[in-house]
């Protein structure tokens, strides 16, 4: 089968939107599929083409950046081409490109698939707030010309304003996650460099430094756990400094950060491989997810996190919540309240040990080669 995957950011950039395209791709490679990535060449350094893991990816050149998106005069062009050589056309959304291929697919007799992935919402201001409504329209007719659509769970699209009209046309299917088995020595060397072991328990958040992120509910929960850990520290794993969009949000919560560090209680980290987070996982007694609005519609993280048994904090997000819910592996907090999530962390921290999970079979549910399965299924149904 000859599939095309299209969306607006690939590797190397880092998103969870990124991140779940790349596993599918690769999965689709190994199963003997010819797989063309078509995206957008937002940094000039980055080749037009190329070959990654079995994935032939075709970047179109930008002209212009609007907001956290890109235009490119020429997509359209290489988009009939490569819409006219391929069996099946995959989207990923929220993309500004979307219905334009999915009209391609319509006009050439070709099952066009969305898979969406959370809502946008870009900051405060006018200029955004008609971007916004540009993306929610072309998002819109995306989801009119396409055959169907994929989500990550029922919960999230039976409380999804965009998904909601398209139930006839919608299936759930669990995202892709996999982690590498870490390097020998390197859990210890992470404990060694991040004294794990004498500063416990140890929260993590893995993300990047975002309003809709929630890192203020963890702020602000912090010193209640402090008072009774007074050797608790957060470990946050993602990109917190030249975040586009959130300088304002950093400006205004990073004094409060300094004091916990100066404290040794909140650590920094940057982004981590996923061979650095193989050994980050292990030292972490919880992770928290305290995302704020449907911009977050599962959070793979935790799922990484529970194939560690490293249980989990999740606000009560649509979709966000189903990990734990699923897998019985932590809490669920009320959206935004600080205070819920403080006896959230505590509760899992006095009765740690219940919260095991069977790991295997947990790796097999997510393994991406067992999502491509699914979405093979469905492709060839739509053909």
């Amino acid at each position: 089968m000859k599939i095309l995957t299209v969306l607006t950011y690939y590797r190397p950039h880092t998103s969870g939107l990124t991140i779940y395209a790349e596993r599918l791709a690769r999965a689709f490679a190994r199963r003997g599929h010819q797989i063309t990535v078509m995206t957008a060449q937002y940094d000039q350094s980055l080749p037009r083409e190329e070959m990654m893991d079995g994935v032939r990816v075709i970047r179109v050149p930008v002209a212009v950046r609007v907001s956290k998106g890109v235009i490119a005069p020429t997509f359209g062009l290489v988009a009939t081409k490569l819409v006219w050589e391929h069996d099946v056309i995959q989207l990923h959304l929220p993309q500004f490109d979307a219905p334009g291929v999915a009209f391609r697919a319509r006009l050439f007799g070709k099952p066009a698939v969305l898979t969406y992935h959370c809502d946008l919402r870009l900051p405060p201001g006018l200029f955004n707030r008609f971007v916004n409504l540009v993306v929610k329209f072309q998002n819109n007719m995306a989801g009119i010309l396409a055959d169907h659509i994929v989500t990550y769970t029922q919960d999230y699209a039976d409380h999804s304003s965009y998904l909601s009209r398209y139930r006839n046309k919608l299936t759930p299917i669990l995202p892709p996650v996999e982690l590498p088995p870490p390097a020998p020595g390197s859990v210890e060397a992470f404990a060694a460099a991040h004294r794990t072991r004498e500063r416990r328990p140890v929260i993590g958040m893995v993300t990047r430094f975002a309003a809709e992120k929630g890192v203020e509910v963890l702020l602000e929960a912090l010193p209640s756990v402090l008072e009774k850990y007074p050797k608790a520290q957060v470990l946050f794993a993602g990109q917190y400094q030249n975040v586009l969009g959130e300088q304002a949000y950093a400006d205004r919560l990073m004094p409060r950060i300094k004091k916990f560090e100066e404290m040794g209680c909140w650590k920094f980290l940057g982004n981590l491989s996923q061979q650095q987070l193989a050994a980050f996982y292990p030292n972490m007694d919880v992770l928290v997810v305290p995302s704020l609005n449907s911009t977050e519609s599962f959070g793979l993280v935790q799922v990484e996190a529970m194939m560690n048994n490293v249980p989990c904090v999740a606000s009560a997000l649509p979709g966000v919540r189903r990990p734990v819910q699923m897998h019985a592996m932590g809490k669920v907090a009320p959206i935004g309240d600080s205070s819920a999530l403080a006896g959230a962390l505590l509760a899992i921290f006095a009765e740690k040990e219940k919260y095991r999970c069977d790991t295997a079979t947990l790796v097999q549910r997510y393994d991406p080669d067992s999502v491509a399965q699914e979405y093979e299924k469905l492709f060839e149904k739509l053909m």
